[in-house]
């Protein structure tokens, strides 16, 4: 009988001693959570890689990315049904905080940049659309931005008729030439070059009414946001989630020469190095994208 009490006693030290000594890693994930904007978007265009890749898992982290459209997105993420939002434009933020929804931008994942896009020939500036039909996703920060420089380049806005669509939608107006113009942005704008490459954009002087008004180059534009009540019970989830989303970024960097497919939004796949010139300098220039890959994919 004290042979089989030692001997288990024995077996029960050394499994003490191997969940003493198990690594972090090992420990059950925290699992969190986050509303993004439905393909094709920004916000959808890094959480297929962090799953495929597992970048969470890595980060000991499980993470849920629920697609809404951009209404349903602003509604459950204010309502604190969604504690973060991958979605997160500074804009909509501001005015969360201004109604009294206590939230705060973690950090930024993409600088602004939108398009106007059409097909007609009659229209050449801006100005043009003034009488015309626009196709647009009006609840989103990119239309109400396009609004701001529209203004700012002497349009008068309120003599445009605007078709409110999702912004799945917006490629279907375009390749069906369903509106006279189409506002757009990344990675919708790709998608739909790569199938309608004669589409023309619409000089919107973004770049010289922005330096005008704000004294800078670029726009902060969209990232990840939390509550503040989520903040401060999970500061130390916050790093973990940063690193997550960099990892995403550092892989982005090292594959963005090779023929990686990263988009399959219904209307085909995309090799992230036929990204537009477009996408690269001004979307993508926080995470490091090399500028030369702008050449290669100028007009795919």
């Amino acid at each position: 009988m004290k042979a089989t009490v030692h001997h288990s006693r024995r077996l029960l030290a050394t499994a003490l001693l191997a969940a003493l000594s198990a690594p972090a890693a090992a420990q059950a994930p925290d699992k969190l959570s986050i509303v993004v904007f439905g393909a094709p978007s920004l916000g959808a265009f890094m959480p297929p890689i962090i799953k495929a890749k597992k970048f969470d898992a890595a980060n000991r982290l499980d993470i849920d990315f629920a697609e809404r459209t951009p209404d349903a997105y602003t509604a459950q993420f204010n309502s604190g049904e969604f504690k973060l939002g991958g979605s997160a434009a500074l804009l909509t933020v501001g005015l969360a905080d201004i109604r009294g929804v206590k939230v705060k931008y973690l950090f930024n994942l993409f600088d602004l940049w939108g398009a106007v896009v059409t097909s007609r020939p009659d229209i050449k500036t801006l100005k043009d659309l003034e009488g015309k039909q626009l196709a647009a996703a009006k609840a989103t920060t990119n239309y109400v931005m396009f609004e701001f420089f529209a203004k700012k380049s002497g349009v008068d806005v309120s003599k445009i008729e605007v078709v409110n669509t999702a912004t799945p939608g917006l490629i279907g107006y375009a390749l069906a030439d369903r509106a006279d113009a189409i506002q757009i942005w990344e990675p919708a704008y790709t998608l739909l070059r790569s199938k309608k490459p004669d589409i023309r954009n619409l000089d919107q002087r973004t770049e010289v009414s922005w330096k005008q008004y704000g004294g800078g180059d670029f726009i902060p534009y969209l990232g990840v946001a939390a509550h503040t009540d989520w903040i401060e019970q999970n500061q130390a989830i916050i790093p973990r989630l940063y690193a997550t989303y960099q990892q995403a970024a550092d892989w982005i960097k090292a594959n963005a020469s090779g023929p990686v497919i990263v988009w399959n939004y219904g209307g085909g796949t995309l090799p992230l190095d036929k990204v537009s010139a477009f996408y690269v300098p001004r979307c993508l220039a926080v995470l490091g994208l090399p500028p030369e890959l702008a050449e290669t994919a100028n007009g795919n």
